[in-house]
């Protein structure tokens, strides 16, 4: 998977968005076209295969344009979260969270501190195990629909947004 490979070169450091897009800029165009359209929606900030998923599924659910693994804080401040995908017209959160990340020890306590940070701010919060994004995508397109719907009802908390951490150049 072509998405795979160009997030495993980026995410190791071993180059930055920039040299993977000159290189494809410079080089022979012929069979570009995939690793080019991949990279373009990888520099949406998106960091792994599941999140990569995840952005092609919010589009098929045919809601409002998201943002990828920003900051989030209250009115006084202090850190929220940042989600893997952030509806900001509705303050509705997307989680994509592995059971074997996000289950297991001190994840799982910073997992739980995070969804009542959420809750205590009024996000409404969408969480999806990777497996699903594949496995059963008209499940999550319901879910995600039926959160923007319960989101889109209530009164919007007043969240404050900042980009996500800078990835690191090599």
């Amino acid at each position: 998977m072509v998405s795979a490979v160009l997030l495993e070169a980026l995410e190791s450091g071993l180059c930055t968005y920039a040299d993977l897009a000159h290189e494809l800029a410079e080089g022979s165009q012929r069979g570009t076209a995939l690793p080019r359209a991949t990279l373009e929606v990888l520099q949406a900030d998106i960091r792994s295969v599941p999140e990569l998923d995840a952005a092609s599924l919010w589009k098929r659910a045919g809601l409002p344009a998201t943002v990828s693994n920003v900051r989030l804080f209250d009115q006084n401040g202090r850190f929220i979260g940042m989600p893997d995908r952030w509806c900001d017209d509705v303050a509705m959160a997307w989680e994509i969270d592995s059971w074997e990340f996000h289950q297991r020890g001190r994840h799982y306590a910073k997992t739980l501190d995070r969804n009542n940070r959420y809750a205590a701010n009024g996000i409404v919060v969408v969480q999806t195990l990777p497996s699903r994004l594949r496995s059963d995508p008209k499940s999550v397109i319901a879910e995600l629909r039926a959160g923007y719907r319960a989101a889109k009802h209530r009164p919007r908390p007043e969240i404050r947004v900042e980009p996500g951490p800078i990835r690191r150049a090599s």
